[in-house]
């Protein structure tokens, strides 16, 4: 019996000590939470807008024919260079050249007729002569005078008519020239010849539309890059600011070029509106091709010792139950955590991470954020900063309670059970222990 009790006691004081200990865990472990801190810090902030684009010649030409027909030479080949004037295609000549001898054999007759008119206008004015006399001593009737006239006025009006004729003989030799003459295909300009589209022997059809046949650049030496700028980016571009590119073709080699003009005309591909922003480039050595892509860089703003924070630590918000050593200052209260981050009386945790170039860039630069700091044995405090520029990395602070060497938290790990984590994936900086 006394045995019993014992045991009765004994199970009774575990179950206690057990019962504590939960207890203890239970109550102790809720403020246990880890963070991951990042460094303020000064240094270079490069906020720019990035975008792609073609390059192309600044001046390409299409050269067409203007006359059906067969081609009989070509002259001209891709990368030939090319001089104005030049010939670089022939077009079979013969029955442009036989057009020609018609058209010429046609003046002669129409000279001919014209000749010919102006005799019979001299005779029927002669004749009239002589009716009039007779006339004047009644020795013919006045419809005999009458038809001398007419005779007369129509002689006149053949000599017009043959004139006109041959005027009109003429038009048809000069465009049967004309014709001729562009069968002799020229170089409308110096450059050199980046695309050929016929063959010898191929039939070209100028009756709907002047054919291609050749697409001459007119200087490779300078060219452009056409590049669709974001309609949320473009406002940050100004003529005359430089840019740089790269080209797959060129690894590793960074080229330099000139924002020209920033189009206003708009482009819209699936509800995505973009501008075309030209960008002149110099390529002496010719080691840019037409229709390369290249990847265009527009430095906007460059801040060389800058105060920066990282964009994770103004990104993050607070999960429920992390520990606060006060409200930020400026912001009426603290701010809760099943608040959503959202700091009452004008304190704002940025619920995520926003803007559209660069990207990672804070949402509404220059607007008031609140980051955490974490100072050695203290709790988290938030402190409201103003921002500036940003480079998807790190962002400026123009103002508030921050200093170099200040640790902001980029992520906060709560106990097991005490809720998920609040911050951004990937928080940079050494991982604490618990505070």
């Amino acid at each position: 019996m006394k045995r019993r009790i014992v045991v009765a006691a004994a199970g009774i004081v575990l179950v206690a000590l057990a019962g504590g200990a939960w207890r203890y865990r239970a109550t102790h472990r809720s403020d246990a939470f880890t963070y991951d801190t990042a460094q303020v810090d000064q240094g270079r902030i490069v906020a720019k807008v990035t975008a792609t684009g073609t390059l192309s010649a600044i001046v390409t030409v299409q050269v067409g024919s203007q006359v059906s027909g067969t081609i009989s030479e070509l002259f001209a080949d891709y990368n030939s260079t090319v001089k104005k004037g030049q010939l670089i295609a022939k077009i079979d000549p013969r029955l442009f050249e036989a057009s020609v001898e018609q058209a010429r054999a046609n003046v002669v007759a129409a000279e001919g007729g014209l000749a010919k008119a102006k005799a019979q206008a001299i005779d029927a004015k002669r004749q009239l002569g002589r009716n009039v006399d007779l006339a004047r001593d009644k020795l013919i009737a006045q419809a005999d005078l009458d038809t001398s006239q007419a005779n007369s006025d129509a002689a006149e009006a053949s000599v017009q008519a043959a004139e006109g004729a041959l005027a009109q003989a003429k038009a048809a030799l000069f465009q049967s020239s004309v014709n001729l003459a562009y069968t002799r295909i020229v170089s409308p300009t110096d450059g050199v010849v980046i695309s050929r589209n016929v063959d010898v022997g191929q039939t070209v059809a100028a009756s709907l539309q002047a054919p291609t046949i050749f697409v001459i650049a007119e200087d490779l030496a300078k060219m452009q890059v056409d590049t669709s700028v974001a309609e949320a980016d473009v406002g940050r571009l100004r003529d005359g600011m430089s840019a740089t590119f790269t080209v797959d073709a060129f690894p590793g080699e960074t080229f330099k070029g000139v924002v020209r003009q920033v189009r206003n005309a708009a482009q819209t591909v699936q509800n995505v509106v973009t501008y075309d922003a030209v960008v002149d480039v110099s390529n002496p050595d010719l080691k840019l091709r037409p229709g390369m892509t290249a990847t265009v860089t527009f430095v906007y703003d460059d801040k060389e010792d800058a105060l920066r924070v990282p964009n994770a630590a103004v990104r993050f918000r607070p999960p429920a139950g992390m520990p606060r050593a006060g409200a930020a200052p400026g912001a009426g209260r603290t701010a809760r955590a099943d608040d959503g981050g959202q700091a009452r009386g004008g304190a704002v945790v940025p619920a995520a991470a926003g803007g559209t170039a660069p990207r990672g860039a804070p949402r509404e630069q220059g607007s008031g954020k609140v980051v955490f700091v974490l100072r050695p044995g203290a709790k988290p405090e938030a402190v409201v900063i103003h921002t500036g520029v940003s480079d998807g990395t790190f962002t400026e602070v123009v103002s508030g309670e921050l200093h170099p060497g200040d640790l902001v938290i980029t992520d906060a790990n709560g106990p097991a059970g005490a809720g998920a984590s609040g911050g951004a994936p990937g928080g940079m900086g050494p991982r604490r222990g618990p505070f």
